[in-house]
């Protein structure tokens, strides 16, 4: 039989590839097609003669074939890959006359012989008519059966993979040697690298030209399903998107808690349209960075500006506190008139980033002021600190600029004028408005985003890896809770208001506060007290790290307030305060100074239900969980194995009649199409007319492609 036929076949080659000797160690006796066998269906004829060539070493493909007059298949013939001939074609264009270059690939057709053929029996089952076993080239090695394209099959669960590798911006390369680590060799992946990459060009290819209406379409089942889910958007006068606002039920929530400053900074480079990305983002109580919104704008002016800030405040219901950003010009028009009192809100103060105005001196002064004299840390010596009054900066500011006369720049004299907005000394009276001094938060978090999306993402890719960066991010507060209820801090002093402190306030919160506690005990010189009246306190305190300055602090039982006014500034008691507290015997901390933002159940109590997406808007998750854990599972049973080859048969069997089991349900698996999986992980195609057509290509002052 086919032992037989392929050692003629070696031999006649001058070749080992193809011996009986490697044949003879794959068992596919119980797998040679015969006369007269029958066979279910057409298809399942196929899958076994495809199975018997991969265990041959061939490939296998469907050939001719008859149809009766009802367009019923009576007679089709099933081939190896390698029959007939290839068409030479010598790469020239007649209509143009020129040489075309074409991809250098091998042809495998030589004419061989090997088949089946098939045909209909009464209801619709087959049998073999012909089987014709031998082969005239060699067939594949060991080696080589791993690149058999009946070896090579992109299952659900390597799609699978190879998507979710994706939300988290892991390419098709890495995603392939994960597989391979995971499935303990290459040769058991069962896909190539190419195969790999080739899906997720499909993948983009599937949304192509539907992209900006599919993220329209997934928004709308994102607010069927979530009723706190807020979206918006706008399209230009040809119907391309222009304008997107989203904000979930969780980034609504979290601004009704901590919403009181508002970063707001644009990154570039995330979309292929070249939108900007531009995250609201804040502090959470534990101090770490936390996005209310988002928005994609194809312009940086005025009129997107307003646009997405005009959602914001109807997505959240208020005007944040305080919004800080850099020196935009059009945001600098759009936010007053944005966050205005209007609708009788409380109108936002806006700040700008003191860090990029610092960073301009020696852009707008000159290097050799700047870099060879001492004139940028004089000024930081007045722009940076807290504990001046305003005529002792103002003063200071003069005395610098008339020492290096600088008097006619009009930068600085433009800088000055707007010192109301960027020196905190002016925000000391206001509260929380220190809570946020320069847009670090939204640089920080523009990195954080930048590991996961790329230049070349379209809008759907954008929004899958969206969510998964929001995952990751709310997961580590997650983290993080669980850290401040199920430890306990280490105390450093023997203040029962430390151990007080440490049941109110999160562990990142909690440790601000044991420092100002540790410098309240070794830092402080009280220079005078006054008597008792009314129950307060009066001190005058010397720091010993601030030179030449007393800090007033007023203390009594319930409450304390200091000259430093660091807890109106950003809602941290200071070492001053603490001081006095001290000193008058306070043991509990005042809970006229624990602000819910900061405290471990801050989120307790919200007025906004975070109602969770339906379970089936989830399913394809909870699918591709499942898929990995069953791989998991199977990986550890072959491991179980180990090498013991009745152990493996066992296996082997075990798999063989769970085949047998699924197959009486009547599903066939190839009736998930790779179209129906594709569409589950990334929404359907949308039938008709596009409404939504692709943003255009849009050219701002960070992109890197501008011309």
């Amino acid at each position: 039989m086919i032992t037989l036929d392929l050692a003629k076949i070696s031999d006649n080659q001058g070749s080992t590839c193809g011996d009986c000797s490697r044949v003879g160690a794959v068992d596919i006796s119980d797998e040679v097609p015969f006369a007269n066998q029958i066979f279910d269906s057409l298809e399942k004829a196929f899958k076994f003669y495809k199975e018997y060539g991969r265990l041959g070493g061939f490939d296998v493909r469907k050939g001719t074939g008859k149809k009766d007059s009802e367009g019923t298949i009576i007679l089709k013939h099933f081939v190896c890959s390698n029959e007939g001939y290839n068409v030479v074609n010598p790469g020239c264009d007649e209509k143009v006359g020129k040489v075309v270059k074409e991809r250098r690939t091998g042809s495998r057709r030589c004419g061989c012989k090997a088949k089946i053929v098939v045909k209909i029996m009464s209801q619709n089952r087959y049998f073999i008519l012909s089987f014709v076993e031998l082969h005239n080239h060699v067939l594949a090695s060991e080696n080589g059966c791993q690149f058999l394209r009946s070896s090579r099959n992109m299952s659900i669960s390597l799609r699978n993979m190879i998507f979710d590798a994706s939300k988290v911006n892991i390419g098709c390369s890495k995603a392939f040697s994960l597989a391979k680590e995971m499935a303990g060799g290459y040769s058991n992946v069962g896909a190539t690298l190419r195969d790999f990459r080739n899906f997720n060009r499909d993948l983009k290819e599937y949304v192509g030209e539907r992209d900006g209406q599919m993220i329209i379409d997934n928004f709308k089942v994102m607010q069927e399903t979530s009723k706190s889910f807020y979206f918006s958007y706008e399209l230009d006068a040809d119907g391309h998107l222009s304008v997107l606002f989203w904000a979930d039920a969780t980034g609504r929530r979290n601004f009704e808690i901590f919403g009181d400053a508002v970063s707001f900074d644009a990154t570039f480079d995330t979309n292929k349209y070249n939108m900007i990305f531009a995250p609201f983002i804040g502090v959470d109580k534990h101090d770490r960075c936390v996005t209310f919104a988002a928005c994609l704008l194809a312009k940086e002016n005025v009129n997107h500006f307003s646009w997405a800030f005009r959602h914001f405040v109807k997505a959240m219901g208020r005007n944040p506190v305080v919004l800080i950003t850099d020196q935009c010009p059009a945001m600098k028009i759009a936010i007053p008139d944005c966050f205005s009192s209007e609708n009788g809100l409380v109108a936002s103060k806006h700040r700008l980033c003191m860090w990029h105005i610092m960073q301009k001196f020696p852009i707008k002064l000159g290097n050799r002021l700047c870099k060879e004299t001492d004139f940028v840390e004089k000024m930081k010596a007045y722009n940076w600190s807290s504990n001046l009054e305003i005529e002792e900066f103002e003063n200071g500011w003069k005395s610098v600029i008339k020492e290096f006369n600088l008097e006619e720049n009009k930068w600085l004299s433009d800088m000055y004028e707007l010192r109301s907005s960027w020196v905190p000394l002016y925000f000391r009276d206001n509260p929380m408005f220190g809570l946020l001094r320069t847009i670090s938060r939204s640089e920080s978090e523009n990195f954080f985003f930048g590991q996961f999306h790329k230049q070349s993402d379209r809008l759907c890719e954008f929004w899958i890896r969206f969510q998964s960066a929001m995952d990751r991010q709310r997961n580590e507060t997650k983290r993080l809770d669980h850290e401040s209820n199920a430890t306990t801090p280490s105390k450093l002093s023997r203040w029962f208001l430390e151990d007080d402190a440490a049941e109110i306030f999160t562990r990142g919160i909690f440790y601000k506060l044991q420092e100002e506690i540790l410098s309240s005990c070794l830092e402080m010189q009280i220079k005078k007290m006054s008597e008792d009246e009314n129950g307060v306190t009066n001190l005058e305190i010397i720091d010993v790290k601030v030179k030449d300055k007393i800090f007033k602090v007023a203390v009594s039982k319930s409450h304390a307030v200091c000259s430093y006014k660091k807890f109106v500034m950003c809602g941290i008691v200071c070492r001053h305060a603490f001081c006095g507290l001290k000193q008058i015997g306070v043991t509990k901390f005042p809970r006229s100074l624990v602000l819910n933002r900061w405290m471990k159940i801050a989120d307790c109590g919200s007025g906004l239900d975070v109602d969770l997406v339906s379970t089936d808007f989830f399913k394809m998750e909870k699918v591709s969980l499942k898929f990995t854990n069953i791989w998991y599972d199977f990986h550890q049973t072959v491991n179980n194995a180990g090498v013991d080859l009745d152990k493996l048969e066992y296996v082997h069997k075990a798999i063989k009649d769970i085949n047998v089991d699924l197959e009486k349900y009547g599903v066939d698996s190839v009736e998930f199409s790779k179209r129906d999986h594709t569409a589950a992980m990334v929404g359907e195609q949308p039938v008709g007319e596009l409404t939504v057509l692709v943003p255009n290509i849009s050219k701002n002052k960070g992109n890197h492609s501008k011309d």
